[in-house]
């Protein structure tokens, strides 16, 4: 048992050596956050720019090109059934990476593809987790956590 994490590629290029490393760094964060070992789901969706705009301007009314949107399974709904009593994965939800504004801004902070990827998963992870950055306090709880996984693993700026 532990976190699996299907993998999506609409982008038409090769992402396998990507997924290993949003794998690796989503494990060392579900670890960090206490969940190793625990029976989770979620799903990575890698797109290109023009997709992710689309998803920013439809879910969140912002006609822009983004590097990340999360969409958490987790989040209540007003009149929502509870399911209980009937053992079942944890569904976090679904993290969409845009590669090419990935590449981008790992070149605009001086620092590597790899880096960037790993930084935007473990973002990605904390928002699914409940994780914000909406205040300074929130921010500063959130960002730290993302240092601490990626300083763990060595993934310098």
């Amino acid at each position: 048992m532990g976190i699996e994490i299907e993998f999506y590629n609409q982008t038409g290029e090769e992402t396998g050596a990507f997924e290993s490393q949003v794998q690796t760094v989503i494990e060392a964060a579900a670890k960090r956050e206490s969940l190793a070992g625990k029976p989770i789901e979620m799903s990575v969706i890698f797109v290109t720019d023009e997709e992710i705009r689309q998803i920013n301007s439809q879910y969140r009314q912002k006609d822009a090109v983004t590097d990340v949107i999360t969409f958490a399974m987790e989040d209540e709904v007003d009149g929502e059934i509870q399911i209980k009593g009937i053992p079942m994965p944890r569904m976090l939800g679904d993290v969409f990476i845009a590669l090419p504004r990935t590449r981008e801004q790992a070149a605009r902070y001086g620092h590597s593809f790899t880096r960037e990827l790993s930084f935007l998963a473990v973002h990605g992870f904390l928002h699914l987790l409940g994780y914000d950055h909406q205040n300074e306090a929130d921010e500063q709880v959130m960002f730290g956590k993302q240092e601490a996984i990626l300083n763990e693993l060595g993934i310098q700026r």
